[in-house]
């Protein structure tokens, strides 16, 4: 399954490329890519495990940088 999703308060370039490659070592992610132009993130990872997966990738973003937030529609 693929999904975009919109950043919010992400603040610096570097912090995007570190969260996308904290991202792509997940299990079960396929593809992860973070703009920091669009502030978005694209994931793709597996269907049955994408809850569990999007809620990993959420605590890594917010160790990279503290206040950004994924927007889940």
């Amino acid at each position: 399954m693929k999904k975009r999703f919109k950043l919010e308060n992400l603040d610096c370039a570097n912090c995007a490329a570190k969260m996308e490659a904290a991202i792509k070592k997940l299990p079960g992610v396929h593809d992860a890519t973070v703009s920091f132009m669009t502030q978005k993130l694209t994931l793709d990872a597996d269907d049955d495990r994408f809850e569990e997966i999007l809620d990993e990738a959420a605590r890594l973003c917010k160790k990279v940088e503290p206040d950004c937030t994924i927007v889940r529609k």
